[in-house]
């Protein structure tokens, strides 16, 4: 494969203080283990990073923000998942 054919990966680096991956950037690479391999060197410079993720970026799918409305509007009628409505005694003082 060409160098310049090399497919863009997208990184994702779980810190030493976090539970999550977090995106760190794109880069290029023939492969997953270079991809890998190449963040390590390009995002955990400090050895701050556990864990390292790489999704070439041709399998990621994303909405469109001009969408939002029709996506999210369905969940505005459930209002079980917005629980305001609840009384609670008034023992209860640490919620």
């Amino acid at each position: 494969m060409d160098k310049k054919n090399w497919p863009l990966w997208e990184i994702f680096i779980r810190s030493k203080q976090g539970l999550s991956h977090k995106h760190m950037g794109s880069l290029h690479a023939a492969d997953e283990e270079m991809a890998i391999q190449n963040a390590r060197d390009v995002y955990t410079r400090r050895n701050e990073g556990v864990s390292i993720w790489v999704v070439e970026s041709k399998h990621i799918t994303a909405s469109s923000p001009a969408e939002k409305d029709s996506l999210y509007d369905p969940a505005n009628d459930k209002v079980y998942r917005h629980p305001t409505f609840y009384n609670l005694p008034d023992e209860l003082t640490h919620i």
